[in-house]
C-alpha cells in the first residue's frame, strides 16, 4: 500500500529541504505562539516559496479566529488547514465553508470512548488525525512526544475501510513501521520524533523516518 507521510513543525530551510528531498507528501507549519515550533508569518512566506510544487503545505492552528486564519493563509498559501484545538464540529464546518480549504482535524485519543466523536468530525473534515491526548498540565495540544495505545485504532473497526485518517503521537523512525503494521494507518504524521530538541528538527531523523514509513508500507 502507499502511505501519506507528513513532517510537521518545520521552521528552518535545511530540515524543510530534507523533508522535501526525502519525499514527504505533506509538510506542516505551526502557527501557535505557545509552541516551540511556532512560525512567524514573515518566515512562513519564505518557506512557502521553498515548498512550491514539491509537497502539500499544511497550516496548523489552534482555536484560531477567522482573522488569524486569514493571515496565516495569506502568508503560507496552504493546501490544508490543520485544526489542532478544541474546535467543535460546527466550528470546523464554518472554517471549511469560509476558507474553502481541506480540513485536517486532530482528535486526541487516550481511550476507546474518545472515538465516539469521530463520526461528527468526519462529516465536516476531509481527513482526521488521531493523536495522543496531551497531559492535563500541558500547554501544547500536540507535539508532546507521547503515543497512545494503537490497538484502540485497530479495534475501531470502521476505520479499516477508510482512507481519510492519519496516525500521530510519539512516532519516530524506530516505531513507525510497527505502528503502520498494527493499525493499517493510511498516513503518519511526525513532529517531536524527528527533533534533537523541542522545535529543532534533524535532517537525518527526518530522512530516517520517511524511509522507515515507506519500507513499512
Amino acid at each position: 500500500m502507499s502511505i501519506i507521510v507528513k513532517i510537521c513543525g518545520l521552521k528552518r530551510p535545511e530540515p524543510l529541504e530534507a523533508a522535501l528531498a526525502g519525499g514527504a507528501d505533506m509538510v506542516g507549519f505551526v502557527f501557535f505562539e505557545k509552541s516551540p515550533r511556532h512560525l512567524e508569518l514573515a518566515e512562513a512566506r519564505q518557506l512557502s516559496e521553498q515548498v512550491r510544487g514539491r509537497a502539500e503545505k499544511v497550516a496548523l492552528v489552534v482555536n484560531a479566529d477567522d482573522s488569524r486564519i486569514a493571515s496565516v493563509i495569506e502568508a503560507l498559501a496552504p493546501d490544508w488547514l490543520q485544526l489542532h484545538g478544541a474546535e467543535t464540529p460546527e466550528r470546523v464546518a464554518q472554517i471549511r465553508a469560509t476558507f474553502g480549504l481541506p480540513i485536517l482535524k486532530a482528535l486526541g485519543v487516550a481511550e476507546q470512548a474518545d472515538f465516539l466523536c469521530a463520526p461528527d468530525y468526519e462529516a465536516v473534515s476531509d481527513r482526521l488525525l488521531f493523536d495522543a491526548k496531551p497531559p492535563k498540565d500541558s500547554v501544547l495540544p500536540g507535539g508532546n512526544g507521547l503515543s497512545f495505545d494503537w490497538t484502540l485504532l485497530r479495534n475501531h473497526a470502521r476505520l479499516a475501510t477508510k482512507k481519510n485518517w492519519m496516525l500521530s503521537g510519539g512516532l519516530d523512525s524506530e516505531n513507525v513501521g510497527a505502528a503502520i503494521r498494527l493499525t493499517g494507518a493510511p498516513g503518519v504524521d511526525v513532529s517531536s520524533g524527528v527533533e534533537d530538541a523541542p522545535g529543532e528538527k534533524s535532517a537525518a531523523k527526518i530522512l530516517a523516518f520517511i524511509a522507515a514509513a515507506r519500507a513499512a508500507a
